[in-house]
C-alpha cells in the first residue's frame, strides 16, 4: 500500500502566502494522520519541499522515529512563469481538463505519478490537492484536474496489482473553497 496524504491545514491562505506552514488545527490534523499511518502499516515516507507538507510529515517522523526525504516530484503544481495572480490562474485551471492545459503541466501531472510508482510499498506520500488529484485521475482515465476534494490531511490508498498501482480507497473529502 502506498499512502498519498495531503498536508494540514495552512497557516496561511493560498495565494496571500507562497510556503504557508501548518495551522495550529494542521498540527493536530498531522499527529492524527501520523497515528492513523502507523496503524495502517506505513514504515517510511517521502515529502514535498514546501512546508505544509514538512510539517505534516514531521509528525510520522517523531512517531516512527525515521526521516521522510525531500521529493520534489510530489511537490505543488508548477506555475507557469509571467503569471501575476496564481490563485486566479489556479482557479481556471481547476475548472478544466488536462488536455487544455500546456505542455511543461501535462508532464508535472505524469512525472507526479513517475514519482509514486517507483516508491516501495508502505511509503507514506506528503502532498498536496492538485499532485494528489492528477495521480488519481492518471490512475483512473479521468482527465479532469479536479477528480475528487481531498481534505486537510486525507489519505488516499494505492494498492499495487500485477505490478499496476490502482485506487484502493479515496481520502475523505472536504467542501474546499473553490478559489
Amino acid at each position: 500500500m502506498i499512502y498519498l496524504i495531503r498536508h494540514g491545514e495552512p497557516a496561511g491562505a493560498y495565494g496571500a502566502h507562497p510556503n504557508p506552514g501548518l495551522a495550529e488545527l494542521g498540527t493536530r490534523q498531522a499527529f492524527t494522520v501520523a497515528e492513523n499511518l502507523a496503524k495502517a502499516g506505513a514504515k517510511r515516507a517521502i515529502t514535498s519541499p514546501l512546508a505544509r507538507s514538512r510539517e505534516t510529515a514531521a509528525q510520522f517522523e517523531k512517531l516512527m522515529e525515521t526521516h521522510a526525504r525531500i521529493e520534489t516530484g510530489v511537490g505543488e503544481i508548477i506555475t507557469p512563469p509571467g503569471i501575476e495572480d496564481r490563485a486566479a490562474w489556479l482557479k481556471g485551471v481547476m475548472a478544466g481538463n488536462w488536455a487544455n492545459t500546456d505542455a511543461p503541466l501535462q508532464a508535472w501531472r505524469t512525472n507526479v505519478l513517475a514519482a509514486v510508482e517507483k516508491l516501495p510499498d508502505e511509503t507514506a506520500v506528503f502532498s498536496h490537492f492538485i499532485a494528489i488529484n492528477a495521480i488519481v485521475g492518471l490512475l483512473t482515465n479521468d482527465d479532469r484536474v479536479v477528480v475528487f476534494r481531498p481534505g486537510h490531511a486525507s489519505i488516499t490508498k494505492l494498492d499495487r496489482r500485477a505490478g499496476k498501482l490502482v485506487i484502493a480507497e479515496l481520502g475523505a473529502e472536504a467542501a474546499t473553497v473553490v478559489i
